[in-house]
Protein backbone atom coordinates (compact mmCIF):
# COMPACT_ATOMS: atom_id res chain seq x y z
CA UNK A 1 0.00 0.00 0.00
CA UNK A 2 1.82 3.34 -0.77
CA UNK A 3 2.00 5.81 1.31
CA UNK A 4 0.75 9.60 0.98
CA UNK A 5 1.74 12.52 2.22
CA UNK A 6 -0.67 14.88 3.98
CA UNK A 7 -0.98 17.75 1.62
CA UNK A 8 -3.47 18.56 -0.95
CA UNK A 9 -1.74 17.89 -4.61
CA UNK A 10 -3.01 18.99 -8.06
CA UNK A 11 -2.22 17.60 -11.36
CA UNK A 12 -1.04 19.88 -14.33
CA UNK A 13 -1.45 18.67 -17.38
CA UNK A 14 0.30 21.14 -19.82
CA UNK A 15 3.40 22.69 -17.43
CA UNK A 16 5.41 20.55 -15.09
CA UNK A 17 6.95 23.55 -13.59
CA UNK A 18 3.81 25.27 -12.56
CA UNK A 19 2.40 22.16 -10.85
CA UNK A 20 5.62 21.64 -8.71
CA UNK A 21 5.36 25.44 -7.65
CA UNK A 22 1.75 25.25 -6.96
CA UNK A 23 1.89 22.18 -4.93
CA UNK A 24 4.34 23.68 -2.72
CA UNK A 25 2.28 26.95 -2.37
CA UNK A 26 -0.89 24.83 -1.33
CA UNK A 27 1.29 22.69 1.12
CA UNK A 28 2.47 25.68 2.81
CA UNK A 29 -1.27 27.01 3.21
CA UNK A 30 -2.61 24.31 4.52
CA UNK A 31 0.07 23.46 6.79
CA UNK A 32 -0.25 26.81 8.40
CA UNK A 33 -3.76 26.62 8.67
CA UNK A 34 -4.91 29.23 6.45
CA UNK A 35 -8.37 30.28 6.65
CA UNK A 36 -8.54 31.30 3.03
CA UNK A 37 -9.33 28.23 0.83
CA UNK A 38 -6.38 27.76 -1.32
CA UNK A 39 -8.14 28.49 -5.15
CA UNK A 40 -7.54 25.79 -7.83
CA UNK A 41 -5.47 27.56 -10.61
CA UNK A 42 -7.08 27.16 -13.96
CA UNK A 43 -5.61 24.35 -16.09
CA UNK A 44 -4.96 22.38 -13.01
CA UNK A 45 -7.93 19.26 -12.20
CA UNK A 46 -7.76 17.47 -9.00
CA UNK A 47 -6.79 14.01 -8.56
CA UNK A 48 -8.83 11.55 -6.63
CA UNK A 49 -5.85 9.09 -6.44
CA UNK A 50 -3.56 11.76 -4.67
CA UNK A 51 -6.01 14.14 -2.80
CA UNK A 52 -5.58 14.01 1.08
CA UNK A 53 -6.63 17.07 2.54
CA UNK A 54 -4.60 18.74 5.96
CA UNK A 55 -7.85 18.02 8.15
CA UNK A 56 -8.56 18.46 11.54
CA UNK A 57 -10.00 14.77 13.71
CA UNK A 58 -12.99 13.48 12.14
CA UNK A 59 -16.10 14.92 13.74
CA UNK A 60 -17.76 13.08 16.74
CA UNK A 61 -20.82 13.33 18.68
CA UNK A 62 -20.89 12.45 22.39
CA UNK A 63 -23.24 9.78 24.04
CA UNK A 64 -24.06 10.13 27.31
CA UNK A 65 -23.80 6.46 29.15
CA UNK A 66 -25.07 7.24 32.36
CA UNK A 67 -28.78 9.33 32.05
CA UNK A 68 -28.22 10.04 36.02
CA UNK A 69 -24.01 11.43 35.37
CA UNK A 70 -23.93 13.78 32.33
CA UNK A 71 -20.22 13.24 32.45
CA UNK A 72 -19.96 10.08 31.46
CA UNK A 73 -19.78 10.25 27.31
CA UNK A 74 -17.68 8.67 24.85
CA UNK A 75 -17.46 9.75 21.21
CA UNK A 76 -19.36 8.38 18.31
CA UNK A 77 -18.70 9.06 14.71
CA UNK A 78 -20.79 12.39 13.82
CA UNK A 79 -21.63 11.78 10.38
CA UNK A 80 -23.66 8.36 11.13
CA UNK A 81 -27.45 7.76 10.12
CA UNK A 82 -29.84 8.64 12.91
CA UNK A 83 -30.96 4.65 13.48
CA UNK A 84 -27.17 3.81 13.61
CA UNK A 85 -26.66 6.27 15.86
CA UNK A 86 -29.49 5.28 18.13
CA UNK A 87 -28.29 1.11 17.78
CA UNK A 88 -24.74 2.44 18.78
CA UNK A 89 -25.66 4.27 21.83
CA UNK A 90 -27.86 1.55 22.99
CA UNK A 91 -24.79 -0.55 22.87
CA UNK A 92 -22.32 1.02 24.38
CA UNK A 93 -24.86 1.58 27.47
CA UNK A 94 -25.59 -1.99 27.47
CA UNK A 95 -21.43 -1.93 28.06
CA UNK A 96 -20.85 1.25 29.88
CA UNK A 97 -19.07 -1.38 32.65
CA UNK A 98 -15.85 -1.60 30.25
CA UNK A 99 -15.71 1.80 30.50
CA UNK A 100 -13.42 3.20 33.55
CA UNK A 101 -14.23 6.82 35.11
CA UNK A 102 -11.47 6.64 37.95
CA UNK A 103 -8.88 4.26 39.61
CA UNK A 104 -11.83 3.03 41.77
CA UNK A 105 -13.87 1.69 38.67
CA UNK A 106 -10.62 -0.68 37.59
CA UNK A 107 -10.78 -3.98 39.25
CA UNK A 108 -7.56 -5.00 37.76
CA UNK A 109 -6.56 -8.57 35.66
CA UNK A 110 -7.15 -11.67 37.24
CA UNK A 111 -3.77 -12.86 38.72
CA UNK A 112 -4.39 -16.39 37.10
CA UNK A 113 -4.45 -14.87 33.44
CA UNK A 114 -1.05 -12.60 34.21
CA UNK A 115 1.03 -10.62 37.04
CA UNK A 116 4.24 -8.64 36.57
CA UNK A 117 7.24 -10.15 38.25
CA UNK A 118 11.02 -8.54 39.19
CA UNK A 119 13.94 -10.79 38.13
CA UNK A 120 16.28 -8.86 40.18
CA UNK A 121 19.49 -9.91 39.95
CA UNK A 122 20.55 -10.72 43.65
CA UNK A 123 24.11 -9.94 43.55
CA UNK A 124 23.00 -6.17 42.58
CA UNK A 125 23.69 -3.56 45.50
CA UNK A 126 19.90 -2.59 47.51
CA UNK A 127 19.57 1.09 47.12
CA UNK A 128 17.97 3.35 49.70
CA UNK A 129 17.46 6.82 47.44
CA UNK A 130 17.90 10.08 50.01
CA UNK A 131 14.75 11.12 50.46
CA UNK A 132 13.52 14.84 47.48
CA UNK A 133 12.19 17.65 48.69
CA UNK A 134 9.32 19.75 46.88
CA UNK A 135 7.88 22.80 47.20
CA UNK A 136 4.68 22.90 49.03
CA UNK A 137 2.65 23.30 45.75
CA UNK A 138 3.93 20.45 44.30
CA UNK A 139 4.16 18.10 47.73
CA UNK A 140 0.34 18.80 47.91
CA UNK A 141 -0.30 17.48 44.25
CA UNK A 142 2.08 14.44 45.77
CA UNK A 143 0.09 14.17 48.54
CA UNK A 144 -3.25 14.22 46.87
CA UNK A 145 -2.43 11.33 44.01
CA UNK A 146 -1.21 9.16 47.17
CA UNK A 147 -4.62 9.49 48.44
CA UNK A 148 -6.27 8.59 45.28
CA UNK A 149 -3.82 5.76 45.18
CA UNK A 150 -4.56 4.22 48.90
CA UNK A 151 -8.21 5.10 47.72
CA UNK A 152 -8.48 2.89 44.45
CA UNK A 153 -5.89 0.10 46.53
CA UNK A 154 -2.91 0.48 43.67
CA UNK A 155 -0.70 1.16 46.48
CA UNK A 156 0.06 0.38 50.65
CA UNK A 157 1.93 1.26 53.34
CA UNK A 158 4.92 -0.51 53.84
CA UNK A 159 7.51 -1.25 57.00
CA UNK A 160 11.49 -1.83 56.44
CA UNK A 161 12.12 -1.99 52.48
CA UNK A 162 15.26 -2.33 51.43
CA UNK A 163 14.35 -0.78 48.01
CA UNK A 164 13.79 2.84 48.59
CA UNK A 165 12.84 5.45 45.76
CA UNK A 166 11.67 8.67 45.19
CA UNK A 167 8.55 10.02 43.30
CA UNK A 168 9.04 12.32 40.45
CA UNK A 169 6.38 14.83 39.07
CA UNK A 170 5.80 14.83 35.48
CA UNK A 171 3.66 17.64 33.30
CA UNK A 172 1.13 15.19 30.70
CA UNK A 173 -1.59 17.29 29.02
CA UNK A 174 -0.81 20.22 31.28
CA UNK A 175 -1.59 18.20 34.33
CA UNK A 176 0.86 16.62 37.02
CA UNK A 177 1.37 13.29 37.05
CA UNK A 178 3.47 11.49 39.90
CA UNK A 179 6.03 8.75 38.75
CA UNK A 180 8.51 6.69 40.90
CA UNK A 181 12.29 6.98 40.29
CA UNK A 182 12.72 3.06 39.36
CA UNK A 183 16.42 4.02 38.02
CA UNK A 184 18.42 1.77 39.83
CA UNK A 185 16.00 -1.01 40.35
CA UNK A 186 15.36 -1.20 36.25
CA UNK A 187 19.32 -1.49 36.07
CA UNK A 188 18.55 -4.61 38.33
CA UNK A 189 16.38 -6.19 36.10
CA UNK A 190 17.24 -7.64 32.80
CA UNK A 191 15.64 -6.69 30.05
CA UNK A 192 12.49 -8.39 28.76
CA UNK A 193 12.66 -9.52 25.17
CA UNK A 194 9.35 -10.13 24.56
CA UNK A 195 8.49 -9.04 21.07
CA UNK A 196 6.12 -5.45 20.40
CA UNK A 197 4.84 -5.14 17.15
CA UNK A 198 6.27 -3.51 14.27
CA UNK A 199 4.64 -0.07 14.24
CA UNK A 200 4.34 0.56 10.41
CA UNK A 201 3.29 -3.18 10.19
CA UNK A 202 0.09 -2.47 11.87
CA UNK A 203 -0.74 0.99 10.60
CA UNK A 204 -0.81 -0.87 7.06
CA UNK A 205 -2.72 -3.38 8.45
CA UNK A 206 -5.70 -0.66 9.10
CA UNK A 207 -5.69 0.81 5.24
CA UNK A 208 -8.98 -0.15 3.59
CA UNK A 209 -11.03 -0.44 6.06
CA UNK A 210 -14.27 1.18 6.21
CA UNK A 211 -14.67 1.74 9.78
CA UNK A 212 -12.97 1.92 12.88
CA UNK A 213 -12.69 2.23 16.35
CA UNK A 214 -10.21 3.86 18.60
CA UNK A 215 -9.78 2.61 21.84
CA UNK A 216 -7.26 2.88 24.99
CA UNK A 217 -7.18 1.36 28.26
CA UNK A 218 -7.38 3.06 31.63
CA UNK A 219 -4.28 3.55 33.22
CA UNK A 220 -3.20 0.37 31.28
CA UNK A 221 -0.38 -0.80 33.23
CA UNK A 222 -2.26 -0.18 36.61
CA UNK A 223 -4.44 -2.77 35.29
CA UNK A 224 -1.94 -4.96 35.73
CA UNK A 225 -1.53 -6.52 39.77
CA UNK A 226 2.04 -7.25 40.92
CA UNK A 227 3.91 -10.65 41.92
CA UNK A 228 2.85 -10.44 46.15
CA UNK A 229 6.85 -10.97 46.55
CA UNK A 230 8.23 -8.22 44.54
CA UNK A 231 5.90 -5.51 45.62
CA UNK A 232 8.27 -4.36 48.54
CA UNK A 233 10.89 -3.38 46.09
CA UNK A 234 8.83 -0.90 44.45
CA UNK A 235 8.63 1.00 48.03
CA UNK A 236 8.87 4.75 47.40
CA UNK A 237 8.40 8.01 49.98
CA UNK A 238 6.82 10.68 50.24
CA UNK A 239 6.20 13.13 53.42
CA UNK A 240 2.85 10.65 54.36
CA UNK A 241 5.30 7.67 54.37
CA UNK A 242 6.76 4.86 52.82
CA UNK A 243 3.75 3.42 50.12
CA UNK A 244 4.74 0.12 47.88
CA UNK A 245 2.79 -0.98 44.28
CA UNK A 246 0.37 -3.71 44.37
CA UNK A 247 -0.52 -2.97 40.81
CA UNK A 248 2.34 -2.36 37.94
CA UNK A 249 3.31 1.24 37.86
CA UNK A 250 4.27 2.96 34.37
CA UNK A 251 8.00 3.85 35.29
CA UNK A 252 8.74 0.26 35.55
CA UNK A 253 10.95 -1.87 33.47
CA UNK A 254 9.78 -4.51 31.19
CA UNK A 255 5.99 -3.34 32.29
CA UNK A 256 5.40 -2.48 28.19
CA UNK A 257 6.45 -6.41 27.18
CA UNK A 258 4.45 -7.32 30.16
CA UNK A 259 0.99 -5.18 29.02
CA UNK A 260 1.66 -6.56 25.23
CA UNK A 261 1.85 -10.40 26.67
CA UNK A 262 -1.19 -9.52 28.04
CA UNK A 263 -3.18 -8.37 24.75
CA UNK A 264 -1.86 -10.84 22.62
CA UNK A 265 -3.38 -13.58 24.82
CA UNK A 266 -6.64 -12.14 25.25
CA UNK A 267 -7.12 -10.73 21.68
CA UNK A 268 -5.34 -13.67 20.24
CA UNK A 269 -8.58 -15.06 17.49
CA UNK A 270 -8.90 -11.07 17.17
CA UNK A 271 -5.18 -9.40 16.05
CA UNK A 272 -5.14 -8.99 12.52
CA UNK A 273 -8.44 -10.22 11.57
CA UNK A 274 -10.66 -6.93 13.12
CA UNK A 275 -8.52 -5.88 15.40
CA UNK A 276 -5.01 -4.51 15.97
CA UNK A 277 -2.99 -3.77 19.53
CA UNK A 278 -0.01 -2.12 20.51
CA UNK A 279 -0.20 -2.03 24.01
CA UNK A 280 -2.66 -0.61 25.70
CA UNK A 281 -3.64 1.34 22.06
CA UNK A 282 -6.27 -0.80 20.39
CA UNK A 283 -8.18 -0.44 17.06
CA UNK A 284 -11.24 -2.44 16.15
CA UNK A 285 -11.41 -2.45 11.99
CA UNK A 286 -14.46 -3.70 9.72
CA UNK A 287 -13.72 -4.27 5.97
CA UNK A 288 -17.25 -3.57 5.13
CA UNK A 289 -19.70 -1.05 7.23
CA UNK A 290 -22.36 -4.06 8.40
CA UNK A 291 -19.56 -6.13 10.07
CA UNK A 292 -18.24 -3.19 12.56
CA UNK A 293 -21.23 -3.97 14.72
CA UNK A 294 -19.98 -7.73 15.28
CA UNK A 295 -16.28 -7.19 15.52
CA UNK A 296 -17.28 -4.36 18.01
CA UNK A 297 -19.19 -6.79 20.38
CA UNK A 298 -16.63 -9.06 19.91
CA UNK A 299 -14.09 -7.23 21.30
CA UNK A 300 -16.17 -5.85 24.47
CA UNK A 301 -17.32 -9.39 25.15
CA UNK A 302 -13.31 -9.60 25.97
CA UNK A 303 -12.88 -6.31 27.62
CA UNK A 304 -15.73 -7.34 29.85
CA UNK A 305 -14.28 -11.44 30.39
CA UNK A 306 -10.96 -10.03 31.49
CA UNK A 307 -12.19 -7.36 33.37
CA UNK A 308 -9.85 -4.83 31.27
CA UNK A 309 -11.20 -1.25 31.25
CA UNK A 310 -11.36 1.66 28.78
CA UNK A 311 -10.71 5.29 29.09
CA UNK A 312 -13.77 6.92 27.81
CA UNK A 313 -11.99 10.01 26.67
CA UNK A 314 -9.67 8.43 24.60
CA UNK A 315 -12.34 6.06 22.94
CA UNK A 316 -13.55 7.37 19.67
CA UNK A 317 -16.53 4.46 17.71
CA UNK A 318 -17.45 4.12 14.18
CA UNK A 319 -15.31 6.26 12.51
CA UNK A 320 -14.11 6.30 8.76
CA UNK A 321 -10.52 7.52 9.83
CA UNK A 322 -8.50 8.82 13.43
CA UNK A 323 -5.16 8.49 14.70
CA UNK A 324 -3.44 5.41 15.78
CA UNK A 325 0.23 5.51 16.81
CA UNK A 326 1.18 8.92 15.32
CA UNK A 327 -0.82 8.00 12.14
CA UNK A 328 -3.86 9.14 10.25
CA UNK A 329 -5.64 6.35 8.81
CA UNK A 330 -7.97 5.57 6.42
CA UNK A 331 -9.82 3.57 4.35
CA UNK A 332 -7.99 4.98 1.31
CA UNK A 333 -4.62 4.75 3.28
CA UNK A 334 -1.82 6.60 5.11
CA UNK A 335 -1.25 10.49 6.13
CA UNK A 336 1.65 11.31 8.08
CA UNK A 337 -0.21 12.99 11.11
CA UNK A 338 -0.26 17.28 10.07
CA UNK A 339 0.95 17.86 14.16
CA UNK A 340 4.26 16.29 12.83
CA UNK A 341 5.19 17.94 9.76
CA UNK A 342 4.13 21.53 10.99
CA UNK A 343 6.30 20.41 13.71
CA UNK A 344 9.20 20.06 11.45
CA UNK A 345 8.08 23.22 9.16
CA UNK A 346 8.45 25.48 12.52
CA UNK A 347 12.05 23.92 13.23
CA UNK A 348 14.75 26.32 14.21
CA UNK A 349 18.37 25.05 12.23
CA UNK A 350 19.31 23.07 15.39
CA UNK A 351 21.85 24.80 17.67
CA UNK A 352 22.76 22.04 20.74
CA UNK A 353 22.75 18.53 20.40
CA UNK A 354 19.30 17.74 22.03
CA UNK A 355 17.84 20.11 19.48
CA UNK A 356 19.70 17.78 16.96
CA UNK A 357 18.24 14.63 18.53
CA UNK A 358 15.21 16.27 18.37
CA UNK A 359 14.85 16.89 14.73
CA UNK A 360 16.43 13.04 13.92
CA UNK A 361 13.32 12.00 16.22
CA UNK A 362 10.73 13.51 14.22
CA UNK A 363 12.18 12.78 11.13
CA UNK A 364 11.96 8.81 12.21
CA UNK A 365 8.43 8.99 12.37
CA UNK A 366 8.29 10.59 8.75
CA UNK A 367 10.74 8.45 7.00
CA UNK A 368 8.01 6.37 5.71
CA UNK A 369 6.44 9.61 3.30
CA UNK A 370 10.71 10.90 2.81
CA UNK A 371 12.22 9.25 -0.60
CA UNK A 372 15.96 7.90 0.73
CA UNK A 373 15.42 8.97 4.27
CA UNK A 374 18.53 7.55 5.35
CA UNK A 375 20.79 9.14 3.23
CA UNK A 376 19.46 12.29 3.32
CA UNK A 377 19.35 12.27 7.00
CA UNK A 378 23.33 11.07 7.07
CA UNK A 379 24.46 14.12 8.02
CA UNK A 380 22.86 14.45 11.21
CA UNK A 381 24.08 11.55 12.48
CA UNK A 382 27.31 12.11 11.39
CA UNK A 383 26.84 15.93 13.71
CA UNK A 384 25.75 13.61 16.82
CA UNK A 385 28.48 11.22 16.78
CA UNK A 386 29.86 9.70 20.31
CA UNK A 387 32.20 11.42 21.85
CA UNK A 388 32.94 14.34 19.53
CA UNK A 389 30.07 16.35 20.53
CA UNK A 390 28.12 18.70 18.17
CA UNK A 391 29.47 19.69 14.97
CA UNK A 392 26.74 21.61 12.91
CA UNK A 393 28.55 21.95 9.23
CA UNK A 394 27.40 23.58 6.34
CA UNK A 395 26.19 20.35 4.52
CA UNK A 396 24.14 19.82 8.00
CA UNK A 397 22.50 23.31 7.36
CA UNK A 398 21.79 22.56 3.47
CA UNK A 399 19.96 18.83 4.17
CA UNK A 400 18.02 20.81 6.98
CA UNK A 401 16.63 23.37 4.34
CA UNK A 402 16.55 21.04 1.93
CA UNK A 403 13.98 18.46 4.26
Amino acid sequence: MARRANLSVYKDREDKEGHQVCVVLLAQQTMKGSKEQAEIPKGFELDPKEELEAKKDEPTDDVILDCSESSKVVKIGANLHEHIKTELACFLRDYKDVFAWSHEDMPGIDMKMISHYLAVDPEFRLVVQKRRLFNPERSAIIKKEVENLLTAGSIREVKYPHWIANVVLVKKNNQWRMCVDFTYLNKSCPKDSFPLPRIDQLVDATAGHELLSFMDAYSGYNQIQMNKADEERMAFTTDQGLYCYKVMPFSLKNAGATYQRLVNRIFTRQIGRNMEVYVDDMLTKSVTTEKHSMDLRETFNILKKYKMKLNPNKCMFRVPSGRFLGFQVHQRGIEVNLEKVIALEEMVSPKTLREVQRLTGCLALLNQFIVKSTDKCAPFFKAIKKGQGLEWSEECEMTFQKL
